[in-house]
């Protein structure tokens, strides 16, 4: 089968407005796949959808409402999806006694919750086709704890470990799930964020190729080489304290 053949006709990328989500989008057109665009802000979404070069439909939702999720799935009621990319997340950033509950509520309803519902809504229609993928944007910063982003970190964990599990229940089916552990990306949301950029950046081009070339070979993908190296370094050699203080130190690039 072809990628089309297998993950199409129309794969929905969550947050897919810039950075990670558009790469994405513009990924799965040029490989023939028809797009469900799905962000908050309704302009970026349009000004995407008119560059890629297959059918596309726009779906201005908040996906840290079940609201928003219950749009997503009454505008593609009639649409057979058979990608679905949740790459849509929130990042409270600073001392977790400085954050209002309601920021680290909403990473946990949009990094958690919205993926755990997607696949609900997404997963069954592919399983009774026997073909399908899913993909889980998840972080390396989910590896371990994280001072200053310790809900995002957590969340992140939560995310890969979720798409894990649902890779091995999945396989039976003929439906293929990855968690995607990207590092730092040039983003436009991680570019405003951190006053220097981290050792290892890659483009959200990389990360889409990444995880669209590992999708069916394994349960879990690294972009970038610096960090294929350090994944299993930071997860697996150093003692635990060390990882979490390495990982600490890198997040002082935050800026408030």
């Amino acid at each position: 089968m072809t990628f089309a053949e297998r993950y199409g006709p129309w794969a929905l990328v969550a947050g897919a407005s810039e950075g990670i989500g558009a790469a994405f989008a513009t990924a799965l057109a040029q490989r023939g796949l028809d797009v469900v665009l799905v962000a908050r802000r309704s302009e970026p979404l349009a000004a995407l959808a008119a560059r890629l070069p297959t059918r596309t439909l726009t779906v201005p939702a908040d996906l840290s409402t079940v609201e928003g999720l219950d749009q997503v799935q009454a505008a593609t009621a009639g649409h057979e999806v058979g990608l679905v990319v949740c790459n849509a997340a929130y990042v409270p950033m600073g001392p977790f006694l400085e954050l209002d509950p309601a920021q680290t509520g909403r990473a946990v309803d949009v990094n958690c919750r919205a993926p755990l519902l997607l696949a609900h809504r997404y997963l069954p229609g592919m399983a009774g086709r026997g073909r399908g993928g899913f993909i889980v944007m998840s972080s390396l910063a989910g590896m371990q704890g994280v001072a200053s982003l310790s809900t995002y970190a957590a969340t992140k964990a939560y995310g890969a470990v979720l798409a894990e599990g649902l890779w091995a229940e999945m396989r039976p089916h003929g439906v293929d799930v990855l968690a995607c552990l990207a590092g730092a990306v040039s983003t436009p949301g991680y570019d405003t964020a951190m006053s220097r950029p981290a050792p290892g950046t890659v483009a959200p081009e990389v990360v889409a190729s990444t995880a669209l070339k590992a999708l069916g070979h394994g349960p879990r993908a690294v972009p970038g080489t610096l960090m294929r190296v350090s994944a299993p370094l930071m997860s697996r050699l150093l003692p635990r304290r060390v990882a979490i203080t390495l990982m600490g130190r890198s997040s002082q690039g935050l800026t408030r």
